[in-house]
């Protein structure tokens, strides 16, 4: 099944945000998923157990070294190329 998931994350005590932010964002996409950035969120689309698997991946990843809150959704009747024409129209596709 496929499924699209919209996630924001939170980095909490940091005083760089910008740094976990885009650790999980680049963890997101080294995992192959479809990665779609907006200004306050994230869109990530594939296969359900690879989407599950990426976002587990990429909050281990950032995890390590700063403590977040990652706000997640997710859709299984939500159309992926919805989510990608809205990120090439705004120049924002990252896979």
């Amino acid at each position: 099944m496929n499924v699209q998931a919209e996630v924001s994350l939170y980095p909490l005590r940091s005083p760089n945000l910008s740094e976990p932010i885009g650790k999980f964002c680049e963890a997101l996409m080294k995992s192959g998923l479809r990665v779609v950035t907006g200004s306050m969120s994230t869109s990530v689309s594939g296969e359900v157990d690879h989407v599950f698997d990426g976002l587990k991946s990429a909050l281990a990843e950032v995890g390590k070294d700063h403590e977040v809150v990652l706000v997640m959704k997710v859709s299984n009747a939500c159309p992926a190329d919805a989510a990608s024409e809205r990120g090439k129209k705004q120049g924002r596709e990252c896979a």
